[in-house]
């Protein structure tokens, strides 16, 4: 067993790999920048909406009062007649992406804080580089990757946006087993 204060370096380095990592991935690369095309006639759709003031939240359409509602006719006719969606209201105004980012690099200090604990209690100190990596890469993939499955599953996003991503994470994965590795306790 390694104790996980001795892993701080690996988790701080995994960190600032996977946050240069997805900003090159997402500002530099063309790998997803298909991944959220405008709805048709956006303007109209925008413009339609926008007297409702649908304060920022996720919504789904249509969507039952009941259970039970769910059965009736009426229901089943608006689910025939669509559109059907899971909508992600932004509160009006740009995107905070000091904030984001901060929250991202939190994030991704979460994921090395997980994976140093179940590295080291899997491992003990002097292990080697290839000892590391398959711990420290399965149990990053699944923080950063697994969990987004259910997206497409349950809220029908698309599968191409679920492969990208798992693509992302498996990269993070790397990147995260890497640090831990090569900085593992002797």
């Amino acid at each position: 067993m390694t104790g996980l204060f001795s892993l701080w370096l690996p988790i701080l380095l995994s960190s600032v790999l996977v946050f240069v990592a997805s900003s090159l991935i997402h500002m530099v690369l063309p790998w997803h920048k298909s991944d959220y095309p405008a709805v048709p006639n956006q303007d109209a759709v925008m413009n339609a909406l926008r007297p409702f003031a649908i304060p920022a939240g996720d919504y789904m359409m249509p969507r039952p009062a009941k259970r039970e509602e769910m059965r009736s006719p009426e229901f089943i006719e608006k689910v025939r007649q669509g559109p059907n969606m899971i909508l992600t209201v932004r509160a009006p105004g740009p995107m905070a992406m000091g904030k984001t980012l901060t929250i991202w690099f939190l994030y991704l200090i979460v994921v090395s804080v997980l994976v140093a604990y179940v590295a080291g209690r899997a491992l003990p100190p002097g292990v080697p580089f290839r000892a590391v990596l398959p711990i420290a890469g399965t149990t990053a993939f699944m923080g950063y990757t697994v969990a987004l499955w259910q997206t497409s599953i349950w809220f029908w996003r698309s599968w191409s946006i679920t492969a990208k991503t798992a693509v992302d994470g498996l990269i993070f994965a790397l990147l995260t087993a890497a640090a831990f590795g090569w900085l593992w306790p002797r």
